[in-house]
């Protein structure tokens, strides 16, 4: 896997920012934010990040949105769900909690998205000229079961774009054996186009993304809370949001 590109340039830095996603007033924080919180609040469910607090009172569902064409079960339960593909890590967070921001511990969180050439694993007929055929493979795809804060947790990489549709992750949690909830977890645009335009293995490939978030029909209807908070760490990114459920 490669690591960010050395000359990470501070109109990047400025595009990666953090973007401050909130469900009922939880909130991901920036790291200076972080510095001043009191040491009650730095007992974050992940390395002092606060991705909800406690006593947020009653968290927005967030909405679900289609499974898109490319789902299957690969029946891995996994945290590194890379198989070998290249591109910038991603470590990716996803806090499932119910309409009163409590915890779900023991979910079952599914993660599956394209590779940094746009194609998904376990299909053919894809890529801009239909030829490519990935039959067989499982690579970006797997499930964890979240922890007693919530947290399912995995380690992938940035995906990359297709046509017709703007840069997302899908994914699908089960709170219990007769319930699921589907969704997808959105990037910022401006970090996306830097990514794709500078660094390989994405800008490898010929033709340039030609659906943005604004009008991607999809994003539209997830809306602000199916937007990932995302910060900067040591060699790769981190990519976080909170996904509230109906109970079943």
């Amino acid at each position: 896997m490669s690591g960010k590109p050395s000359s990470f340039s501070l109109s990047r830095r400025k595009a990666l920012g953090l973007i401050a996603v909130t469900a009922g007033g939880g909130a991901f924080l920036p790291a200076a934010a972080m510095a001043a919180q009191s040491s009650a609040t730095r007992t974050s469910p992940y390395a002092g990040l606060a991705l909800f607090e406690t006593g947020a009172g009653v968290c927005a569902i967030t909405p679900e949105v289609t499974e898109g064409p490319f789902y299957f079960d690969p029946k891995l339960e996994r945290a590194d769900v890379t198989e070998g593909k290249k591109g910038l890590a991603l470590a990716v967070r996803l806090q499932i909690v119910d309409a009163a921001c409590r915890p779900l511990a023991g979910a079952r969180v599914d993660i599956w998205h394209c590779d940094a050439q746009g194609a998904y694993s376990g299909y053919p007929g894809q890529g801009d000229g239909r030829d490519v055929d990935t039959s067989g493979q499982i690579f970006l795809r797997g499930w964890q079961k979240t922890d007693v804060s919530g947290i399912g947790s995995f380690a992938t990489i940035y995906p990359g774009w297709y046509r017709g549709r703007t840069t997302h992750i899908h994914f699908k949690v089960f709170p219990d054996d007769s319930s699921v909830m589907t969704g997808q977890l959105f990037f910022p645009d401006s970090l996306s186009e830097q990514i794709f335009t500078t660094v390989a293995p994405y800008n490898d490939r010929p033709g340039k993304r030609d659906t943005s978030n604004a009008s991607d029909g999809i994003a539209r209807q997830a809306g602000p809370l199916s937007q990932a908070a995302l910060r900067e760490v040591e060699d790769a990114y981190q990519a976080l949001m909170i996904v509230a459920v109906k109970p079943g």
